[in-house]
């Protein structure tokens, strides 16, 4: 997606002035995103040596006081050797800063450390072991995490967006969508389970949110779906977006890969293992209605193509008719 708002290269170097990471060099616009402008900046470096950040400016979805929670959340695994992105504070220490938006409201803006690696279109079991283990690590790390949020996206959100979209509206974008929708989603919140462990997690590790060199994440971003839930729900989430070719065919070889990296540093306790295929339909129905709703309200000029829902939901079902899998 291109950048939504331009920033002029005075007004970028003044922004980046106000850290201590050397002068700019360059900025350019990264093409990625749905909810926010990004740059991927060049500057001298704090010593002269060189150092490379991406700046996000926060257009919509997310809410100024979630920063703080989503940016010190960054810093307490980095420095628990996390594979995620520093934020980079201002020289008076603040998170963030802000400027003026078109219509007089504060834009957020923050800068993070820049990350080596590439995201990968269609993982090997041994990447799917490894984002497994760090996902593990990541909740071992975020133990002690102070911050608390609420999931903006649980289930009284499915909820809502049904809701939104309506029968009609599911239907129009397929008819099978709405009966899956209607059939299942009351089912999934008469059932959901309570009494799991919960953590902070990070609710949305596509794969286009892991940075890899080979069989080694180099990187785990986009935390700003990242709240307090179940954690093996994390895991689900995880499953839900790696284990299926594009054609939603399932790969049972990621799929063990993903839960032997996983249970390799955090093994599942009993209650969580019997619950991850009910979690797994949560999960896809969290993306079908989140999706179904893109679908239905995305203009037609925007530049952002929306995801179909029906590969979620083809998943769920999939879920449903297959709980062994998670034997």
């Amino acid at each position: 997606m291109a950048v939504y708002t331009h920033l002029g290269a005075e007004e970028m170097a003044a922004l980046i002035a106000r850290f201590d990471v050397g002068t700019l060099v360059s900025a350019k616009g990264i093409a990625e995103g749905v909810s926010n402008s990004n740059w991927l900046l060049e500057t001298t470096g704090g010593d002269g040596s060189g150092a490379r950040f991406i700046l996000t400016m926060y257009e919509f979805r997310i809410e100024l006081e979630d920063l703080p929670y989503f940016l010190s959340l960054l810093d307490h695994l980095a420095a628990r050797r996390c594979p995620v992105p520093r934020t980079i504070h201002d020289r008076e220490g603040n998170l963030y800063v802000t400027r003026p938006g078109p219509a007089g409201e504060d834009k957020a803006l923050a800068l993070i450390e820049y990350l080596p690696g590439v995201s990968v279109s269609t993982p090997t079991a041994g990447q799917a072991r490894a984002v497994g283990g760090e996902l593990a690590r990541l909740h071992l790390a975020a133990a002690d995490f102070p911050g608390s949020r609420a999931n903006g996206m649980g289930v009284a959100e499915w909820q809502r967006l049904a809701a939104a979209c309506g029968a009609e509206g599911l239907a129009r974008i397929n008819p099978e969508l709405a009966k899956i929708v209607a059939n299942e989603l009351p089912r999934l919140a008469e059932s959901w389970p309570t009494g799991l462990p919960s953590g902070v997690i990070h609710a949305d590790l596509f794969p286009d949110n892991v940075l890899m060199l080979g069989d080694k994440v180099t990187g785990l971003i986009d935390f700003y779906f990242a709240c307090n839930d179940i954690i093996a729900y994390d895991l689900a989430v995880t499953h839900v977006a790696w284990c299926f070719d594009k054609d939603d065919t399932f790969r049972p070889d990621v799929s063990s890969a993903l839960i032997e990296g996983y249970e390799s540093v955090r093994p599942l306790n009993a209650d969580e293992r019997a619950a991850l295929p009910l979690l797994a339909e949560g999960a896809a129905m969290r993306f079908a209605m989140s999706r179904a709703w893109d679908w239905l309200n995305t203009p037609a000029d925007a530049l952002v193509t929306p995801k179909d829902p029906m590969g979620p939901a083809r998943r769920l079902g999939f879920y449903k008719a297959n709980p062994g899998i998670f034997a």
